[in-house]
């Protein structure tokens, strides 16, 4: 059986309530390293950051193409979109 690799677009909820989102192909390593403050400089600052919402896919390209449209929307978009879409995290 071939061990396809995961690619995670995600959000996360900064400590401020603001939103990151991101790509990686761990998630749970992510997430770490940025509560770490590690990660992106705009979340060591907002810490600490819990994922509210992630997307798997297969290839990096489909991942990074979600992130980069993600981060066109509006605020409101936003919320509206991680609100109605599969693939949310508790």
């Amino acid at each position: 059986m071939e061990n396809i690799a995961k690619h995670y677009f995600y959000v996360l909820q900064c400590g401020d309530g603001s939103f990151y989102a991101g790509y990686t192909n761990d998630l749970e390593r992510r997430v770490a390293v940025h509560n770490a403050g590690k990660g992106a400089k705009y979340t060591r600052v907002r810490l600490p950051v819990t994922c509210i919402y992630c997307e798997e896919y297969v290839t990096k390209r489909e991942a990074m193409q979600k992130e980069y449209a993600f981060k066109q929307l509006t605020r409101e978009k936003k919320e509206i979109y991680i609100s109605s879409a599969g693939g949310a995290t508790s």
